[in-house]
């Protein structure tokens, strides 16, 4: 898309979120929307306002309506939300029918991600959004807009993360555009960053959702990344059934069989978990008896050498009453 063509299509938003007050309730182009009528942009990668922040909006809503228009595209059967997913989710819990909404028609799928991504990034820092934001911002702003030549890259960085080779088509004069470190200097992101996070966009939402809330290592998603959708769907189906954390290690194994796993070799692997060391706490009464104010590695010296005493005294008293 040419930059004036881009200043064109989110010029409006840009209004919207940054004009004053007066400006935003009576903007030109506003009309009202039935609320039941609208649905959520069909690849919408922002999780919603929860908690406490969706509370307050609520109430906010309720008192004051929604004051800022909300963006939304015309489609056969009603509308499709590309700015104002959370105003929208507010209006809906707070009873109210109809929010002011500005109309596009006839927006191509780029711009319309144009719309939805840049209104976010004017309200949140990019530094702010979840792991899964952040992958699919990169994905959306620089994948769908950049030519094969500018992606270059990025796909030979994700190709040899799965230990594959494809062709490169070099740009004008063969000389290759470093995308992929572009965008880590434009985000302050390093450039192998760029590439895993590009690469996590492949994780089955359940996924995406345990890696936001540090339920799932990013390491370990990124392996899990590079099953096809069916095998993740089948590996978090049975980590959920045996209530199961999936280890570097178990993934691995799990991914040396991708392409012929099957939910008996799943089950096995998950099953395999490490032995946890027993841990002895030394109650506090000894603690002050006998170790206040020493050293810990005094304590483990003093702890070893009264063990090997005390053991080696029960083997003498064993052989004494041998027979």
């Amino acid at each position: 898309m040419k930059a004036n063509s881009k200043r064109k299509v989110f010029g409006d938003a840009v209004d919207l979120l940054m004009g004053d007050m007066e400006e935003v309730t009576m903007p030109r182009g506003v009309q009202m929307v039935p609320v039941k009528n609208i649905q959520a942009f069909h690849d919408h990668p922002f999780h919603l306002y929860e908690g406490e922040r969706l509370e307050d909006m609520i109430a906010s809503v309720k008192e004051h309506g929604v004051l800022n228009p909300v963006i939304v595209q015309k489609l056969d059967t009603g509308y499709e939300m590309l700015s104002g997913h959370n105003r929208w989710n507010a209006a809906k819990l707070a009873g109210i029918k109809e929010i002011p909404a500005i109309v596009k028609t006839d927006l191509s799928e780029e711009e319309a991600y144009v719309y939805v991504i840049e209104t976010n990034l004017m309200q949140r820092s990019f530094s702010d959004l979840a792991i899964s934001e952040k992958a699919a911002v990169l994905k959306a702003r620089y994948e769908k807009e950049a030519c094969q030549g500018k992606r270059n890259d990025i796909l030979e960085e994700i190709a040899r993360m799965e230990g594959k080779e494809v062709p490169v088509t070099y740009g004008h004069g063969d000389q290759r555009l470093n995308t992929r470190d572009m965008i880590g200097k434009e985000y302050e992101l390093s450039g192998s960053s760029v590439g895993r996070l590009l690469k996590l966009n492949d994780l089955i939402k359940p996924f995406k959702d345990m890696v936001d809330r540090g339920a799932l290592y990013t390491k370990v998603a990124l392996q899990l990344a590079f099953l096809p959708e069916n095998e993740q769907t089948m590996v978090y189906e049975i980590m959920r059934e045996k209530k199961t954390k999936i280890t570097i290690e178990m993934v691995m194994k799990i991914r040396s069989h991708s392409g012929a796993l099957t939910e008996a070799m799943v089950k096995r692997y998950l099953s395999t978990e490490p032995i946890k060391k027993k841990c002895y706490k030394v109650p506090s009464r000894i603690v002050e008896k006998y170790f206040e104010g020493m050293d810990p590695n005094q304590v483990d010296a003093i702890v070893e050498q009264a063990l090997e005493a005390w053991f080696s005294k029960e083997a003498a008293n064993v052989r004494t009453e041998e027979p």
